[in-house]
């Protein structure tokens, strides 16, 4: 089941160049303190994109961690990982609600996609990872895991960086040199010290400099004539306006205790269909996920693929059932993991305990959502920098061979149109972008030309493979073929 750890040495400070293992983990007191930092890596966009989607936010809150805890016992605790909201059904759900469909119609569409994950799932665990390792070989899985990261730089540059560039770059600041030249578990730490001193530098800004000028998402809607309107959109945008850097007043308003409402899914076949696609996205990344793990922890994860793939499906069916958001293994908590280099699965049960908690609290998840804008742009610069690097990682330690074109090319095609955010209607109301587009380019791509070198055969063309008599991370790169014959 997963459950039960072994302490890491001491239980105090892991030496310099070591890790602590899923099944390992520091004193309690340390674990929760990961535990938090993982809940503060998660919580924006588990809080967020239920709003974008017109969903309760902390039922998603209190689900995730649900879902969390389901995930880790399905995977054993081999898999540490924290499942959040996920920002895949955003444009399905617009595109949903666009044709009337209300939050029953969205939950239901989506819970058939969560179900069609999971049999996804199954198949992959009753065949074996291969099924994966053909479609996702280490020059894809690297690229998704590489797109999934930098593709999320726009987030830092169009919301959370704009709102206080000053603050964001102090704590940026603050996240770099705390990691490298804090010891200790303080260094393991740095991303949750970086959100604490930001906070505080916020606060002490308010005081002393007064409120700062900047948009804020959601709040000061403006139409094309200057006047209030009620709905983000095309001709109703948020426009700078004078605010505090530190808001309490979603705190001061909020309950102590308040379980989330729900509600059940409904179901129609055209939303159903507009939900559908997304699972694509979710395959690839969840595989890119785990292949990452795997990459960071240096095991095999590969027997329980299929297991976390159908994990997150049959959440994604436990949170939509009940009226809360779709959920992912969530890229931001494992820039949490680079960046501490602690994989414990405690800590993971700790975050998804706080994120239940933080659920039926209102107030405590409001403290959180207060979190300025501009704190969040420096965190994040950081994190997701470091999810990037994750894909080179996987490139590396495989031996992707980026001479040969069948490797390269692909790969170059994927990253333009996904962290350009290029999108492509095939119809008015499914259009694919970002990350799904990128990841159906690379899988594209690289298979067809891969088809088309396997038949040519040529005998330089850069295999991808260094050192075939030895096993590589995540499968094969590309498989051999038969060498060319002779003119």
């Amino acid at each position: 089941m997963g459950i039960g750890w072994r302490l890491h040495g001491d239980g105090r400070t892991p030496p310099p160049g070591e890790v602590v293992r899923p099944g390992e983990r520091l004193t309690w007191p340390r674990t929760a303190g990961i535990g938090v930092q993982h809940v503060v890596a998660m919580f924006g966009a588990t809080f967020v994109f239920p709003l974008m989607m017109g969903l309760d936010p902390n039922l998603s809150i209190m689900m995730s961690g649900v879902a969390t805890i389901l995930f880790l016992l399905v995977v054993g605790g081999r898999v540490p990982s924290y499942l959040g909201s996920s920002a895949s059904f955003v444009g399905a759900v617009a595109a949903i609600r666009a044709a009337g469909g209300d939050s029953a119609t969205v939950t239901g569409a989506i819970l058939v996609s969560g179900a069609v994950l999971a049999a996804v799932g199954l198949v992959i665990h009753f065949l074996g990872a291969q099924v994966v390792h053909r479609v996702f070989p280490p020059v894809v899985t690297g690229a998704v895991v590489m797109l999934i990261g930098f593709n999320l730089a726009p987030v830092v540059a169009t919301t959370y960086w704009p709102q206080d560039q000053w603050v964001g770059l102090a704590t940026l600041v603050f996240a770099v040199l705390s990691t490298v030249l804090l010891r200790g578990f303080w260094s393991r730490v740095s991303i949750l010290l970086a959100l604490v001193f930001g906070f505080a530098l916020s606060w002490v800004l308010d005081h002393t400099a007064g409120k700062i000028t900047s948009v804020l998402p959601g709040q000061n809607l403006l139409d094309a004539s200057g006047r209030p309107c009620p709905a983000e959109g095309p001709y109703c945008v948020a426009t700078a306006f004078p605010h505090h850097r530190v808001d309490f007043s979603g705190v001061s308003h909020a309950d102590w205790f308040g379980f989330p409402s729900l509600h059940a899914p409904g179901f129609t076949a055209s939303a159903i269909l507009l939900a559908l696609p997304p699972v694509i996205a979710l395959i690839a990344e969840n595989t890119g996920h785990v292949k990452a793990v795997a990459a960071m922890t240096g095991e095999n994860l590969d027997p329980v693929m299929g297991r976390a793939l159908a994990a997150d499906g049959v959440a994604t069916v436990l949170a939509t059932g009940v009226g809360g958001s779709p959920t992912t293994t969530y890229a931001e908590n494992i820039g949490v993991m680079a960046a501490t280099r602690i994989y414990s699965t405690a800590a993971y049960y700790v975050a998804a305990v706080v994120a239940i908690l933080f659920g039926l609290c209102p107030k405590f998840g409001a403290l959180v959502a207060a979190t300025p804008g501009g704190v969040l742009g420096g965190i994040t610069v950081v994190l997701y920098g470091m999810i990037g690097l994750l894909g080179a990682k996987i490139w590396i330690e495989n031996r992707v061979d980026f001479a040969d074109p069948v490797n390269l090319v692909p790969v170059a095609a994927a990253m333009i149109l996904a962290i350009g955010g290029v999108t492509l209607s095939i119809t008015d109301d499914f259009p694919l972008g970002g990350i799904a587009f990128g990841t159906v380019a690379v899988l594209v791509f690289y298979h067809l030309l891969n088809a088309l070198g396997g038949r040519r055969g040529p005998a330089d063309a850069g295999r991808g493979i260094i050192a075939p008599d030895e096993d590589e991370v995540g499968g094969p790169v590309r498989p051999p073929t038969r060498p060319r014959a002779a003119d």
